[in-house]
């Protein structure tokens, strides 16, 4: 039935996703601000490794060519976050690493602590990001399963 709408001259899509990754940004500052993830809080966040204004480590390119999950949770520091990006510093494999992180980089985040997770869409085409390892940073997880909270926005072109 959709097919008689016209196109929209607006970038609906565009314009919702970049509210959502503003959502990051604003809990992630909140973070920074306060010192530390409250509670039982914690983020997984996956990201293109090779998007416009990531700055990572050449041995995490290589280990994740496209895209890595980082885990926020004890062992992070030097969290700084402003309007179009973050950086923070991990370990990984007991190696202290700086990761910077643009919003638009972004493909998804997840709190399991509540069950929150927002995931969005990627540059690279219509079936999405592929398949990809998690990173293996020093973190310590337990996964909580209660409650419901996920956000999923799909935007899909029309052919």
């Amino acid at each position: 039935m959709t097919d008689g709408l016209p196109d929209s001259l607006i970038p609906y899509d565009e314009i919702v996703q970049e509210a959502l990754r503003a959502v990051v940004g604003r809990v992630l500052g909140s973070v920074a601000e306060n010192g530390g993830l409250p509670g039982e809080h914690h983020f997984y966040i996956t990201f293109k490794t090779q998007a416009p204004g990531v700055d990572i480590p050449q041995r995490l390119i290589e280990r994740f060519p496209d895209e890595m999950t980082i885990v926020m949770q004890n062992r992070y520091w030097d969290l700084l976050v402003d309007d179009e990006r973050f950086s923070v510093g991990l370990s990984f494999n007991q190696v202290p690493s700086k990761l910077v992180i643009p919003y638009s980089a972004i493909t998804g985040f997840h709190d399991p602590a509540v069950n929150f997770e927002l995931r969005f869409q990627a540059a690279d085409g219509p079936e999405g990001p592929d398949p990809h390892e998690e990173a293996e940073n020093d973190a310590v997880v337990t996964p909580v399963e209660d409650g419901s909270n996920v956000v999923s926005v799909d935007f899909k072109r029309k052919k």
